[in-house]
Order: structure tokens, then sequence, then C-alpha cells
């Protein structure tokens, strides 16, 4: 196995990601990390967004972390040899008010991890601007779809039932 240190953080996700699952503890890698794996690094995040998909208890988490060397610090979990810290935000998995059904698994040589789709990956970073008028997230999706091959007409379809068709159309533009 690499050195943690050595680990690109795509790696690092799958290592934590194989350990998690060998423990009985599924997650979904979304956020920041999804997006600078998805526009090729033109991103870069400091942290791993692992969403709890199926309400593991903070107490299995922390034990199950705890056996890779990560130590709970708030609502964070640090590693000495890496300055990306992990979090475990709470399910459902969701963009929006949508619930995310469809996952990739993506491989890496320290394992794999289930990651939100390039889609997906849009809609959780319009949603944050939709709702929290989070300009660097529009910026972020922009990436990712100059990176990807994203259906915006999908975008568009779940902007709509977002309620948010006015604004989609008003960045679209941007996103192609």
């Amino acid at each position: 196995m690499k050195s943690i240190c050595d680990m690109k953080p795509i790696e690092l996700a799958g290592w934590v990601y194989s350990h998690l699952s060998r423990k009985g503890i599924m997650v979904t890698l979304s956020g920041g990390a999804v997006v600078a794996f998805y526009s090729e690094g033109q991103y870069v995040s400091k942290d791993l967004d692992f969403v709890n998909m199926y309400f593991a208890t903070r107490k299995k988490i922390r034990a199950a972390m705890e056996e890779i060397e990560f130590l709970e610090d708030g609502r964070h979990f640090v590693h000495p040899e890496t300055k990306l810290f992990i979090e475990f935000p709470p399910g459902p998995l969701s963009v929006g008010n949508q619930i995310v059904s469809d996952c990739i698994m993506v491989s890496s040589q320290s394992g794999s991890v289930r990651i939100l789709t390039p889609a997906d990956c849009v809609k959780d970073r319009l949603a944050a601007f939709y709702y929290w008028n989070d300009h660097q997230c529009l910026i972020q999706a922009q990436m990712v779809c100059k990176n990807q091959n994203v259906d915006i007409g999908e975008i568009e379809d779940w902007s709509k039932k977002e309620g948010k068709t006015a604004l989609f159309l008003e960045i679209k533009s941007r996103l192609k």
C-alpha cells in the first residue's frame, strides 16, 4: 500500500471507503472532492465528504476511523500524514430535493470508492448556488461541465423540479 502522505485524494478516498465497507459502513463521496476528481484537478478540495448512507452511528464510524489512525477532531477526522480531513454528512444522499440513487464506482491503486455521477455532482454544486447564493459552487459546476460529458437537459429538468428554472436559464450558457 502507498503511504497516506503520497496518496492522491481519490486514492485516499478509495482506501478509506474500502476500509469502511469492510466494517459495514456504507458511504458515498460527494462535495468538493468529487468536483476535484471530475475537473481533473482544476479544483482542489481540502476534505473528503462521505455521506453516511445508512445512518451508521458516530460511535461505529469513530471506531472504524481510529483503526486507520484517523482521529476525531470536532466534526472532522484528521490523520497526521495528510492535510485532507474527512467529514460524514448525514444521509440521505440528495442533490437539492432529489434523492440520489445512481452513483458510480471509481477505482484507484488504493481501493474503489462510490461517488456521485458527473451530472449529480453538477446538481450538488448548483444546489449550493441556488439556495445559498454560493458563486464558488457555480464555478465548480462549470469546471465539471467543461471536463465531463454532462447532459445539460438533465440539469435543466432537475432545476425545474427545484423551482429554479429562471435562475438556470440565466446560467445555462456558462455550463456548456
